[in-house]
């Protein structure tokens, strides 16, 4: 097998690095953090939002501008919220850097993806 030559990479560490500082130092460098952050805000919907809105919605997906999509039960439970988005928003955007910028309420049974 024959050797490289030349200078050496710039990017390769000059020591093996555990995985897991790696993984770290890629997702800061690529900003897949915010997404990464955004993506928890789905997780959390129940506890934001609290019990009887959880009761009647679904958290399902983020998109990469930060909108929300959110299953609701009904056309009323759809219109309430979508009064109640500033407060919501403020609710589940909290402490976390990456915003969420918008809700969009989607109507429809709760049971399906």
């Amino acid at each position: 097998m024959r050797r490289r030559t030349g200078s050496p990479d710039v990017n390769v560490p000059a020591r093996p690095v555990p995985f897991a500082e790696a993984l770290a130092s890629w997702i800061k460098r690529t900003g897949f953090a915010k997404r990464l952050d955004l993506a928890v805000a789905v997780e959390d919907w129940p506890d934001a939002v609290g019990p009887q809105i959880a009761a009647v919605t679904r958290a399902l997906a983020m998109t990469p501008d930060g909108t929300m999509m959110v299953r609701v039960a009904t056309h009323a439970w759809a219109t309430e919220l979508g009064l109640m988005t500033p407060r919501i928003l403020a609710r589940v955007n909290g402490s976390r850097k990456g915003r969420v910028q918008h809700i969009r309420w989607l109507v429809g049974p709760l049971d399906q993806p």
